[in-house]
This record gives structure tokens, C-alpha cells and sequence, in this order.
């Protein structure tokens, strides 16, 4: 749902149709945020005048207002966009948008991920910062899954880490 890295941040559960974006969070982990609130985060202040400003300002940056954590529930369908043409290329991907399932890896570490059609896994750390996501439904049973598996054959054991 969310990892354990930004628990200690403010979070909360994600809402169908939001728009949200992938963002490195104050403690380094990469999560999902608001894009309303990321937007707002990276307002900048006129640049320092002098020498001994630009190093005070580089040493001790000005504080920026913290964005919330949006957590996803596992089987959440979501609409992953601005997808990177090295990603793209990796995962046999046709465009830079692709819809794919929330899920959780492991039980250590790192765990979010997203799941492609192909079975293809993705750790959310892997995806670029600035890539939009789109909240399609909280669940996977609220429409029809995102690949449908033929009964015997297992999906894809593809995972990119």
C-alpha cells in the first residue's frame, strides 16, 4: 500500500480518478503525491544574490512545503503515463501510456510495484520521477482485469527491478 519509508510521512488512500505523480519524498524514497501538491512544492524563491548567499542557500536550503503520500491498495488499476522510451524499450511497450495493476513485492525493502499486462513487474523506485498516474479504480473487480490469463498458463515471470 505504501512502503515502509514513507509511512512516517503524511499519507492517506488514494481516490478513483485523482491524478497523482511519481515524486522523491524528503527522506529519498519515491512514492506518489498529488500532482496539485508537488506543483505547489516546487514554486521557487528568486535566485540568491552573492557569493556567500548561493553557498548559505546550497548549504542550508530554504524548507519546502512536505507533500502527502498517496497510498494504493494492491489490484488498484491505474493508468501509467509519460513512460520513458528506455522503459518503454525494456518492457516491449508500444506507447508511453499503459495500464497496469497496483501490486506489492516481498515482504522486505522496497515493495510497490506495478504489473503490466504481460506479468511484467515494475518497482515503483524503478519508474522516472515527474511520470503521471492516473487512479482508474481502487480495486481490480471494479471492471474487467487488466490482462485476462487463458486457464493453465502462467503469466509472464518477467520482472524488471
Amino acid at each position: 500500500m505504501c512502503d515502509y519509508s514513507l509511512m512516517s510521512l503524511p499519507n492517506r488512500l488514494a481516490v478513483c480518478g485523482e491524478e497523482l505523480v511519481v515524486h522523491r519524498f524528503e527522506l529519498g524514497a519515491i512514492g506518489l503525491a498529488p500532482i496539485s501538491e508537488v506543483k505547489a512544492s516546487e514554486i521557487m524563491e528568486p535566485a540568491p544574490k552573492g557569493f556567500i548567499e548561493r553557498l548559505r542557500r546550497s548549504l542550508f536550503p530554504p524548507p519546502r512545503p512536505q507533500c502527502t503520500a498517496v497510498c494504493i491498495p494492491p489490484g488498484a488499476r491505474l493508468l501509467l503515463r509519460d513512460i520513458p522510451e528506455k522503459l518503454q524499450r525494456a518492457l516491449g511497450l508500444e506507447s508511453d501510456a499503459q495500464e497496469v495493476v497496483f501490486t506489492e513485492l516481498g515482504t522486505s525493502g522496497f515493495r510497490d510495484a506495478v504489473r503490466f499486462p504481460d506479468g511484467g513487474e515494475l518497482l515503483l523506485q524503478r519508474l522516472a520521477e515527474g511520470q503521471r498516474v492516473d487512479v482508474l479504480a481502487l480495486s481490480s473487480d471494479e471492471h474487467e482485469p487488466v490482462a485476462e490469463r487463458r486457464p493453465g498458463m502462467l503469466a509472464s515471470s518477467r520482472t524488471v527491478f
